[in-house]
C-alpha cells in the first residue's frame, strides 16, 4: 500500500472518492503475494495492482460498488476455464482480496511517517466478522492507534503483529469475537511494513559493485565495507547506501544485532585475514545468508582457518560457499545474479531447476 499514498492523497485534497484493494490470502499460485494493493478512484483512475493483470477489470467494478454502497467486502477470484482472461487468474490460483472505501483515519497519518523514516510498522484489519473496516496501527516505539472493537483482541493481534513484523511478514489470521485462539469468528489482516532487509558486503573488489546494483534492485539496504581507504570510495560505488571503512568485525559487533533472517552477509575478498574474522563475526548474528567468495582451494583452507579460530560444524553448514548458485557465471554481473538467485532460493526453500523441467505450482 506504501505506493498508493501520493495518489490516495491527491483524490482526498480534491474531494475524490477511492477505494482500496487488497490482496489478504492466497490459495495455490498466486502472481502477487498477500499486501499487494489497488487503488480506484470514481473516475476509474487506477494505481497499483493485485494481480499483475488478471482480475483488475473486475476489481475496478467491485471498487465502484463499494464506494457507491460505502461499504467493505472480501471478494474472490480463481481459475475460471471459460474465462480466465476475463475473470480469473492463469496461473490456476485463488486471490482474496479486501476492498473498503479510502477512509484517512487516525491511523493513516502515523502509517506514513513511519514508513517514510524506515520504522517498522504493521497495519491489522478486521476483513470479516463484528467491526469489519476498524483498524489497528502497532508501531515499534510499543504504542498502539486505534481499535479492533475489543481490548483483548486488541492486545493478542498487537501481540501477533509484533511477531508478524520480526519476520517480515502479512498474512490472514482467526480469532474469536474477544480474541479467542482456535476460533474463527474474526478474521484480521496484518500487513507488515518492514524496513528494507539489510546487504551488507565485504570487500572493495570488482564484483562489489554488480552486487551492490542487483541488491538494490531487489530493495535491499547495501553496505560496502573494506579496511582500505583507497578502494572503499563513492566513486567507485555509488549505488551503496552506506560506505564503511573499516574491519568486517567491529562492524559487524556495531551493527550484528540488528541482522535477521531477511538480512544477507556477503564476504567478497576471498584473504584470510578479512574472511575469517568477517565470518566468525557473522556466526555470532542472526542473519539469515552468509556467502563466501573463493575458489574450492580457497574455501578448504579457509574452513581449516575457521575451524582452528573455533568455528564448529554448525557454523560451517550455515555458510553458502563457493558463493552463489552454479549458472555458470564469469563476468561481475552475471556472479552477482548467481548470488542473489542463491539468496532468493535460501529464503523461499525451493530447489534450483529449470522450470520447464518441473512440475506443481510456480508460486507458493
Amino acid at each position: 500500500m506504501r505506493d498508493l499514498f501520493n495518489a490516495l492523497d491527491t483524490w482526498h485534497g480534491s474531494g475524490r472518492d477511492a477505494a482500496i484493494a487488497r490482496v489478504v490470502d492466497l490459495d495455490g499460485s498466486g502472481p502477487r503475494l498477500p499486501g499487494a494493493a489497488m487503488a480506484v478512484n470514481l473516475d476509474q483512475d487506477v494505481r497499483g495492482s493485485v494481480s499483475g493483470g488478471c482480475v483488475e477489470g473486475a476489481v475496478v467494478i467491485e471498487a465502484l460498488d463499494v464506494m457507491e454502497a460505502d461499504a467493505h467486502r472480501v471478494v474472490t477470484f480463481g481459475y475460471s476455464d471459460d474465462e480466465a482472461f476475463a475473470v480469473g487468474l492463469t496461473c490456476g490460483g485463488t486471490i482474496h482480496l479486501f476492498l473498503e472505501r479510502f477512509e484517512p483515519g487516525d491511523w493513516y497519518a502515523p502509517l506514513k511517517a513511519d514508513i517514510a523514516s524506515g520504522r517498522a510498522v504493521a497495519l491489522a484489519t478486521v476483513i470479516d466478522g463484528p467491526g469489519v473496516g476498524n483498524k489497528l496501527l502497532v508501531r515499534a516505539d510499543d504504542s498502539v492507534i486505534g481499535t479492533l472493537g475489543h481490548e483483548n483482541l486488541d492486545r493478542v493481534v498487537e501481540r501477533d503483529a509484533r511477531g508478524e513484523l520480526a519476520a517480515g511478514r502479512s498474512g490472514l489470521r482467526h480469532y474469536g469475537e474477544h480474541g479467542e485462539a482456535r476460533e474463527d469468528i474474526v478474521a484480521v489482516f496484518i500487513e507488515s511494513f518492514a524496513p528494507p532487509p539489510q546487504m551488507l558486503i565485504f570487500g572493495a573488489v570488482d564484483f562489489t559493485a554488480a552486487l551492490a546494483k542487483v541488491a538494490k534492485v531487489l530493495g535491499y539496504r547495501v553496505t560496502v565495507c573494506d579496511a582500505r581507504e583507497v578502494f572503499a570510495t563513492n566513486q567507485r560505488f555509488p549505488m551503496a547506501d552506506e560506505l564503511v571503512v573499516d574491519w568486517p568485525d567491529r562492524l559487524l559487533a556495531d551493527i550484528g544485532g540488528d541482522l535477521g533472517p531477511r538480512d544477507a552477509v556477503c564476504i567478497l575478498t576471498h584473504d584470510a585475514k578479512f574472511d575469517v574474522p568477517a565470518v566468525t563475526a557473522s556466526l555470532e548474528t542472526k542473519v539469515g545468508y552468509i556467502g563466501v567468495m573463493g575458489s574450492r582451494r580457497t574455501h578448504d583452507d579457509r574452513t581449516r582457518r575457521l575451524v582452528d579460530a573455533g568455528v564448529d560444524q554448525a557454523g560451517l553448514d550455515r555458510l553458502r560457499s563457493p558463493i552463489g548458485l552454479d549458472l555458470g557465471a564469469r563476468t561481475p554481473e552475471e556472479t552477482a545474479i548467481s548470488i542473489v538467485a542463491e539468496i532468493i532460493a535460501e529464503r523461499t526453500g525451493r530447489s534450483v531447476a529449470f522450470l520447464s523441467r518441473t512440475e506443481g505450482p510456480i508460486h507458493d
